[in-house]
């Protein structure tokens, strides 16, 4: 079971916390590693690629630990929902069982890394059912909460602490997410894609994204 999940450590007061850097962009952009659709979950197929996602995890939380403060780490399944997971060849079960090895790995790190000044989160990553910079798949609330609701599930039943989307890029997926989550009691944290003027891609501002989502889901 979850050792975080009924009360976040990084929401008390004076606690500092710090997340990883975006493990599939270092990975590309940084390693030269291809990951197809950008997809780095497909990694934990086999030893060689278990062991660089360790190595990436394990860098970020011996940061944490050296300056003596909490990390959230995010696990390596942005890519790992149904409609990508096809285009990859992998069935539900499969899918599923990706999901769960990516919550597995970042047990063993937190077994590591976590010390009485360190306190190690984990987080089921959620990405968007299509891009995350542009928004051509459009799906109303209740949709988004049936897409994603395979994969939250998949994570409830691990000792994940919480969910995190990220790279949203309109209000209606992320009010299906946190609908989706909140029925299977887990903590969301809703992350969007901004633009260099500060609005989503879809146009609208963080201010007003952020009181809709709330607004939505009873916040």
């Amino acid at each position: 079971m979850s050792k975080y999940r009924r009360h976040l450590p990084q929401l008390s007061p004076g606690k500092i916390f710090i997340s990883d850097g975006g493990v599939e962009t270092t990975l590309v952009f940084h390693d030269g590693v291809d990951l197809p659709h950008f997809a780095a979950f497909t990694l934990l197929k086999n030893e060689a690629g278990r062991a660089l996602l360790r190595k990436k995890f394990a860098d970020y939380a011996d940061i944490a630990r050296r300056r003596g403060v909490g990390i959230v780490l995010e696990s390596s399944t942005w890519r790992a929902s149904s409609d990508w997971g096809a285009r990859l060849g992998y069935s539900a079960d499969e899918l599923a069982r990706a999901n769960e090895k990516a919550i597995a790995l970042l047990e063993d790190i937190r077994k590591e890394y976590e010390d009485e000044k360190t306190t190690v989160v984990i987080s089921g990553m959620i990405g968007p059912r299509g891009d995350g910079y542009d928004p051509k798949i459009f799906m109303a609330a209740q949709e988004a909460e049936e897409y994603h609701r395979p994969q939250i599930g998949t994570f409830s039943r691990t000792n994940a602490d919480m969910v995190g989307a990220q790279t949203m890029t309109y209000v209606e997926e992320a009010v299906g997410i946190v609908r989706a989550a909140k029925k299977s009691n887990l903590p969301v944290m809703i992350s969007f894609t901004v633009e260099t003027d500060g609005n989503l891609p879809s146009g609208e501002s963080l201010r007003d994204a952020i009181i809709r989502v709330d607004t939505a889901t009873d916040r």
